[in-house]
């Protein structure tokens, strides 16, 4: 495998080049919002404890040469800097940083940051524009602000686990973190919304950003539909609940996902697969019927799908432009060649396991190179250097590090 080649026509900073973020998050949430902001040039320095550092460097198996993969997951592109906030050194050590950044992002729980001493009144006395976003399980305030938060956790409160799964099964959660991840992604959005803003007004912003509130918003037509109908969603397993046929069936080798969204697509399906009968069935020649009839439907189809393989249903379809796909394994995924041609996974050098792959930035834009440009980084790597940046002496730096 080999990196992606820079874009020919990259000829300018990145778009954040310039910010400088302090980190002060762990485990997923925070660092996928801060790699985010990392992803787009800015300077994140991602601050840890002495000795241990961000949790999940302890987090395993698998390891890569003693490297915790899910750590390594979510923190490329930033600096590590190790600081003992307990310390008369390390405090003063991070105040400096603060005075010197754009944006702090943190991810403990509710009023701790402030008892550390570093609360969003503090920072503001000392950086009035920065932009200071707070991650939280449940938000900041309200009855459940104190309450732990995990992403299992946010997820079976939000709603999520009961309309995820076969209706048969367990409640079931997403099989990565979403409750973390999203909230992370919605907190960088609100952050350059807020850099966005201080151009224009020179003021700073307190962000306030839950998980809970972000899988609510994720909800979208299944909120739609308790709204509208106050019926509670339920579990369909990989149906869709308003559009028919959109799910996964069964063709001769396993199965194959069918994704007919409007009855244009309907009759493209039918005409690809010789379903004659099904394409002048009336009570299928509307997504309201399909929908209704669902059981006659997918018996229909899994008829017409029950001796052919997978590979041979999608030329069929993909020949029809009737959206269908494979499912993949993780691995097949990445085998998959376009996944290569478009950088979605790209090598980087790393201190001590040499090459190491990471999945590439899911967008990319004209005039730039985005990339993975640094590997995740070692507790503590960048601490001499980034303390000399902001000023600090020979005897401040070694204070800092006893």
């Amino acid at each position: 495998m080999t990196t992606p080649q820079p874009d020919a026509t990259a000829t300018s900073p990145l778009p954040l080049s310039g910010v400088r973020v302090v980190d002060l998050t762990r485990v997923m949430t925070g660092p996928y919002s801060t790699m985010m902001l990392a992803d787009m040039g800015a300077d994140v320095i991602k601050i840890e404890m002495p000795g241990k550092g961000d949790d999940t460097r302890a987090w395993g198996p698998p390891f890569q040469e003693g490297e915790s993969t899910y750590y390594l997951s979510v923190n490329r592109n930033k600096r590590s800097v190790a600081l003992d906030l307990k310390s008369e050194a390390g405090r003063a050590a991070l105040w400096k940083l603060i005075e010197s950044a754009d944006i702090l992002v943190e991810n403990f729980s509710p009023g701790t940051i402030a008892r550390l001493g570093f609360g969003y009144d503090d920072v503001k006395a000392r950086n009035p524009t920065i932009i200071f976003a707070s991650i939280s399980g449940f938000g900041q305030t309200g009855p459940a602000a104190n309450r732990t938060a995990y992403d299992l956790i946010v997820q079976g409160m939000s709603g999520m686990m009961s309309i995820t799964g076969a209706p048969d099964a367990i409640p079931t959660k997403f099989g990565i973190p979403i409750a973390d991840i999203a909230a992370g992604m919605f907190a960088a959005y609100a952050v350059v919304t807020a850099l966005y803003e201080r151009e224009k007004t020179g003021e700073g912003r307190h962000i306030d950003v839950s998980m809970l509130g972000g899988q609510a918003a994720l909800l979208t037509y299944q909120a739609g539909i308790y709204f509208a109908t106050r019926e509670t969603p339920v579990k369909l397993g990989n149906a869709h609940p308003i559009v028919a046929p959109y799910d996964a069936f069964a063709a001769a080798d396993g199965y194959v996902n069918i994704a007919a969204g409007n009855d244009n697509l309907w009759q493209r399906l039918c005409a690809a697969l010789g379903m004659t009968d099904a394409a002048a069935d009336e009570r299928f020649s509307s997504n309201a019927g399909r929908i209704t009839n669902k059981e006659a439907l997918y018996a229909a189809i899994e008829g017409a799908l029950s001796e052919r393989t997978i590979a041979e249903v999608v030329e069929l379809l993909d020949g029809a432009g009737v959206p269908c796909g494979a499912i993949y394994s993780v691995r097949q995924l990445f085998e998959d060649p376009d996944l290569e041609s478009a950088g979605l996974m790209q090598e980087v050098a790393h201190p001590t396991i040499g090459q190491l792959t990471l999945p590439g930035l899911p967008y990319q834009m004209s005039g730039h190179d985005l990339s993975v440009r640094s590997a995740p980084p070692l507790l503590g790597q960048h601490t001499e250097e980034v303390l000399r940046e902001i000023g600090l002496s020979d005897e401040e730096i070694l204070a800092v590090k006893r």
